[in-house]
């Protein structure tokens, strides 16, 4: 779904020219002059919580011809970066906002000319931090506001083709000034040692992503990669400059804002113990097929949540809960500068190798930032596991809008006592879920809560 950026006309002649004539007044007439059209596009609203926008790139520089639906600029919002197209042709006149700094949502980022040679009367018109409108400009309006749009999309890495080393300056390098490629892009690169300017990006107008950086280092997949690097000791710790100060990101904001949001909602815990002996077997056996322990974990809770579906309700105003038609079950995913929950929509309904293949999908492109705002917004229940981590349980604060999130631990053997009395080792998880009390009572949890551990024990139904 296309996101929409308003601009606005800057005329630049009075509403109308007054002449006294000698005729008799009827004859008097009122002329209507428009010589030039100047518009302000304006930082756009990327998603339901996005406040503010910081510039990633320029995709044009100042005086560059632009037609409809030609990429503009890619900005970050609080959860992915998106490039931005026009909806009009032109020139782009005069950049506001330069690359890496922010502006509030709807504040004006640049200016669009109508012709070449309005381009130094936009110039002129350039806001600056000290300047304000003055009421002879206002007055000078001589039509109404018009809206400008300009169609917000995310590239898809899929749509990448064929990628070959240059030899020569290629688009996404302007001259050979700056590179213009993805978040995620440049880290690779940075990991492989990878100098961006002989790489040819397959992105909207040579814009650099991901695969061209993995083929241009002759590189497999990076999860492949990174399994071939020799595994002799710990991971270098990230290089940061000790007694510094550093302000959040548009993602770390976004997070910190829906943090603080929930200390709002009053929501209790409950713990339960869960036997994965079977789950476990299962994995083993459907692991070569592609299916992830994410989708096994995802899809027993979905068929959980079908038996229990206010476990899956959300209350959002306080005085009403919905119960929601969908089970999209979010999982959520540490990335680079942030977390976000890329969702697995109708989990309960679709198959468990179809699901596997659908994460594997959203974890890539949430690494390079380009998930689309219904894959990470949607979410109805939420799974946080640090399981991979060794972590055995912790509790996770509960994402405002939704009803419950479920933290897993690692599944590990453990020493139970049998009902006959015996003693035998099972490997047993943790999961404690969080939930918001107003809705979801503790009896509802716990008759949830055993209706998964029935899943995960007896798991034939996860397969059909």
């Amino acid at each position: 779904m296309s996101h929409l950026l308003q601009s606005t006309f800057i005329p630049t002649t009075p509403t109308t020219l007054h002449r006294r004539s000698v005729f008799p007044t009827t004859h008097l007439r009122k002329t209507h002059v428009v010589e030039s059209k100047i518009r302000e596009i304006f930082m756009p609203a990327l998603s339901s919580t996005m406040t503010e926008g910081k510039i990633i790139s320029w995709m044009k520089t100042e005086g560059d011809k632009l037609a409809k639906g030609e990429s503009v600029v890619v900005v970050e919002s609080d959860k992915a970066d998106m490039d931005v197209e026009s909806f009009y042709d032109g020139y782009l006149a005069s950049i506001i906002v330069p690359e890496g700094s922010s502006a509030p949502v709807g504040s004006p980022i640049a200016l669009l000319a109508e012709s070449e040679d309005e381009i130094s009367l936009a110039k002129s018109k350039t806001p600056t931090p000290t300047s304000t409108s003055s009421p002879a400009a206002t007055a000078s309006v001589t039509e109404e506001v018009s809206t400008v749009a300009a169609a917000v999309t995310v590239t898809s890495s899929s749509d990448a083709g064929p990628v070959k080393m240059a030899s020569s300056i290629h688009p996404a390098s302007e001259g050979g000034k700056r590179v213009v490629a993805s978040p995620y892009a440049k880290k690779l690169a940075k990991e492989l040692g990878l100098d961006l300017r002989g790489v040819v990006g397959s992105g909207p107008n040579g814009r650099i992503v991901a695969k061209d950086v993995e083929a241009a280092a002759g590189s497999a997949p990076i999860g492949v990669a990174a399994a071939a690097k020799p595994s002799g000791g710990a991971p270098a710790a990230p290089a940061v400059e000790l007694g510094t100060t550093v302000p959040f990101t548009t993602m770390q904001n976004a997070v910190s804002r829906n943090m603080v949001e929930s200390l709002a909602v009053p929501t209790f815990r409950v713990g339960y113990t869960i036997t994965t002996n079977a789950l476990d077997a299962l994995y083993k056996k459907v692991k070569s097929k592609g299916v992830t322990m994410t989708a096994l974990l995802a899809k027993a809770t979905a068929l959980a949540l079908v038996k229990h579906p206010v476990v899956n309700s959300s209350c959002r105003d306080g005085k009403s809960f919905t119960y929601n038609s969908s089970i999209n079950i979010a999982v959520a995913v540490a990335i680079d500068g942030g977390l976000i929950t890329p969702v697995l929509q109708d989990a309960d309904k679709v198959d468990l190798y179809s699901l596997s293949r659908k994460w594997r999908e959203l974890v890539d492109k949430a690494r390079a930032k380009q998930l689309q705002p219904h894959e990470y917004t949607t979410g109805t229940f939420t799974l946080s596991n640090l399981g991979m981590f060794g972590v055995d349980r912790f509790d996770a604060i509960l994402p405002p809008g939704t009803g419950a999130i479920m933290a897993v631990g690692a599944s590990q053997p453990t020493l139970v006592g049998t009902k006959d009395g015996q003693i035998g080792m099972k490997n047993q998880m943790q999961v404690n879920v969080t939930a918001d009390h107003r809705v979801i009572y503790g009896a509802d949890l716990a008759a949830f809560l055993q209706t998964l551990a029935q899943i995960i024990e007896d798991p034939k139904d996860l397969t059909l």
